[in-house]
């Protein structure tokens, strides 16, 4: 197992990190923040956001994008730091938005679990299409508690973790935006993937929960390497100067609020290959 190195701790509970202009980006969901952190630790709060910030990701021309989860807004944050309403979700769904991914086009995917969690009936729920406009629709149903989503560098795959379903599931991304053949890329054998990111490989690295454990799997369910926590593993995200640093957000877990003590950390591993696509 490589050496795991901590960038930050304090954090209430950490999701969705993303490396971009040099500084590891992260929702603090139990502090309703979204802050960004260097190399050396140092922690900026870029933006609050009341309604639970989730997934991140950025438009092609720069400005920010925030999934607000309880309240059912894709935020945009604007040059000045003000934060608008790119699109409203309610529309969609009623229930809570849980992560994101920005295409290279600017087409962000988001999920939605369905159902009132932790203590709700499980329900599937769905995933959204945003466009660059703000325009919303449904492209997928039927997912088992949408949870990491990423797409290939060029554009053409979509890989989600479905943690209720125990597996990663791909679609191919048709030139509107639209997705069609659904099928099984990883069955994951009693993981709960949570955050996912890619690697140069085509591999998958996912968070795991439940097993306090980051896993690095191949198309069709191959291990090729685990990462044992001592506290739940919420997301990942590789990036750093070459892109082989391996970003883990951890805490230890209580119920879907997040916990209020401050046992969110940032782990750092090296990895075998470098980040690829998006986040």
């Amino acid at each position: 197992m490589p050496e795991l190195q901590t960038l930050t701790t304090g954090l209430v509970f950490g999701e969705s990190p993303r490396w971009h202009d040099d500084r590891l980006w992260l929702s603090d969901m139990g502090a309703d923040e979204v802050i960004a952190v260097d190399r050396a630790g140092e922690r900026e709060v870029v933006a609050r956001v009341p309604g639970t910030p989730m997934g991140l990701g950025w438009l092609p021309d720069g400005r920010m994008l925030i999934v607000s989860s309880r309240d059912g807004r894709l935020l945009r944050r604007e040059p000045d730091g003000s934060l608008v309403t790119h699109a409203d979700l309610t529309g969609l769904a009623g229930h809570a938005w849980s992560d994101m991914v920005v295409d290279g086009r600017g087409n962000a995917y988001l999920g939605n679990i369905g159902f009132d969690f932790p203590d709700g009936e499980f329900v599937t729920g769905i995933l959204a299409l945003v466009t660059p406009d703000g325009s919303a629709r449904q492209v997928a149903d039927g997912i088992a508690f949408a949870n990491g989503i990423a797409v290939t560098a060029d554009n053409s795959t979509l890989i989600l973790a479905e943690s209720y379903g125990n597996r990663l599931t791909a679609f191919d991304i048709a030139a509107g935006g639209g997705l069609s053949n659904r099928r099984v890329w990883a069955d994951l054998a009693g993981g709960y993937p949570d955050g996912i990111c890619l690697d140069a490989d085509h591999t998958v690295w996912y968070a795991d929960v439940p097993n306090q454990r980051c896993v690095r799997v191949r198309e069709g369910g191959e291990v090729l390497q685990t990462i044992d926590l001592d506290r739940g593993c919420f997301a990942c995200a590789l990036g750093g100067e070459d892109g082989r640093t391996l970003f883990l957000t951890a805490a230890e877990w209580s119920d879907a609020a997040g916990t209020p003590d401050r046992t969110g950390q940032v782990l750092m591993a090296q990895a075998p290959a470098p980040g690829v696509g998006w986040p």
